[in-house]
């Protein structure tokens, strides 16, 4: 009996003739991906509310005009169908699971590449079992839960040869790529000092866990949510939205926001691990349990980052802030004029000048605002996007007509960086730190100890306490 070969084996083992023309499959040509773009991509979709909903849709380049989609989306897979149920209409035929491991197993080589749009702590597990079965990925920020997942998705991406893409969109935006093209050209000389704000969380942070017990609505399955995460009872504090303020699932503002601001300044200044990171919460609270949390992040705090000298470029802090803290108001910025945006912003301090952009590296402009319109912009080095569509990128680079402007090689050690700064957050309400402070002091200060980075080996040299953040223990049937 002759072997059954798979539409995806036929594709990735063949030239294909269509109307006389001989269409060359992509690894014979060299590179990642091998998909012709004369034929469509089959995707799937792990996580398709929310977010998930406008990853997959904008993947399969979806046309509200036509109802139509350039690519196949065969499959959808939620642990809540209501809040999928947006995809499931604009996608009638596709498969409809929960648990994205039958879905992965009964699909097999009917798909080709997989979104995953899911709360942090499943980004992971979920995108490594997708890999490992030769599926292009497109996960959302931030990449992973922790660092150690972080370095084991950009080691896999590699291993594999497959296209990937962290959900960053401002990476395949026009501003990014000016800040950089302005920083190379030393439109403000050496930069040693920049500033990254947000104003998340927009969700409920600083909280302990919630001892009342809720039913678990009838639509959710509750144990494939909590998945990689400790076991606990349902509750409406975690899903489905507050689960970025608790640890177990998310990763606070910082992860949420520091994968879109933070890009430009680790693009242009081409950072990679921090030598060492500090955190501050200086909110006071009257309800020291809220600020004391191992639960949950602090309301609001402060990152500092210290960054070696790299690339003939010298050494630069890095301070974030989230919570509605900001950093002092530059002088040379107009009263009328806006710090960043709605979302936040970014401060470069160079040696002969300050440059100021939004959230995803947006409308960059140099301070002040004369000096801005009387720049001569330097010549275009880097390659623009015919569109900015980010999750459309991504199907290019599959297809071997374009790069992907945040794949893991990139996006994993910039992941390392923005959850490195969790370390420091977390390490801050650790079992040490309190006996040595003792709980009023430390709630009331919010002073962190100044960790020391051994990025190579991922590892802080100067309080082993920390290190249990780097990694965590799966919870179930999860592994990588």
């Amino acid at each position: 009996m002759a072997k059954k070969t798979s539409r995806r084996t036929f594709i990735k083992q063949s030239g294909l003739s269509v109307g006389g023309i001989m269409i060359v499959p992509r690894e014979i040509l060299g590179g990642k991906g091998f998909t012709s773009a004369n034929d469509k991509l089959n995707i799937a979709a792990v996580g398709a509310g929310g977010k998930g909903f406008s990853d997959i849709r904008d993947a399969s380049g979806y046309s509200d005009v036509t109802k139509s989609a350039k690519e196949n989306v065969v499959a959808l897979c939620d642990v809540s169908f209501k809040e999928a149920e947006r995809a499931f209409k604009m996608f009638p035929k596709a498969a409809k699971y929960k648990d994205y491991r039958i879905m992965l197993g009964e699909m097999g080589d009917k798909i080709d590449a997989v979104t995953v749009s899911t709360p942090d702590h499943m980004h992971a597990v979920i995108a490594m079992e997708a890999m490992k079965m030769g599926k292009h990925v497109y996960v959302q920020k931030p990449l992973t839960h922790d660092v150690y997942e972080a370095r084991m998705l950009t080691e896999a991406a590699e291993k594999y040869n497959i296209v990937t893409q962290m959900g960053n969109q401002g990476s395949s935006g026009e501003g990014i790529r000016k800040v950089c093209e302005w920083i190379w050209s030393g439109a403000i000389g050496e930069v040693r000092e920049v500033h990254c704000w947000t104003d998340r969380p927009v969700w409920e942070q600083g909280m302990t866990m919630p001892k009342e017990k809720m039913d678990v609505p009838d639509y959710l399955d509750w144990d494939l949510w909590l998945g990689t995460a400790p076991k606990r009872p349902y509750h409406g504090m975690y899903q489905p939205f507050n689960w970025r303020g608790w640890w177990d699932f998310g990763t606070g503002a910082l992860g949420d926001m520091a994968c879109h601001i933070m890009d430009p300044v680790v693009k242009s200044l081409k950072l990679k691990y921090p030598d060492s990171v500090q955190a501050i919460a200086p909110f006071k609270k009257v309800d020291w349990s809220r600020v004391d949390s191992h639960d949950s992040p602090p309301v609001g705090c402060m990152v500092y980052y210290d960054f070696p000298e790299r690339d003939g470029m010298p050494p630069v802090k890095l301070t974030w802030y989230d919570g509605g803290l900001q950093p002092p108001r530059p002088d040379e910025l107009a009263d009328d004029e806006p710090m960043g945006n709605t979302d936040g912003g970014v401060l470069f301090v160079g040696s002969s000048g300050k440059l100021m952009c939004d959230c995803y590296g947006a409308n960059p402009r140099l301070l002040p605002a004369k000096v801005n319109d009387e720049f001569e912009q330097p010549e275009e080095t880097i390659p623009r996007m015919k569109e900015e569509n980010h999750q459309r990128n991504w199907i290019a680079a599959i297809r071997g007509e374009a790069t992907a402007t945040s794949d893991f090689d990139y996006a994993g050690p910039f992941s390392e960086i923005v959850l490195m700064g969790n370390l420091a957050i977390r390490s801050l309400y650790t079992t040490e730190e309190r006996m040595d402070r003792g709980n009023k002091y430390q709630a009331y200060t919010g002073v962190g100890k100044k960790l020391k980075w051994d990025g190579i080996n991922m590892k802080i040299t100067n309080y082993e306490l920390a290190n249990q953040f780097v990694k965590r223990d799966y919870s179930g049937k999860y592994s990588l």
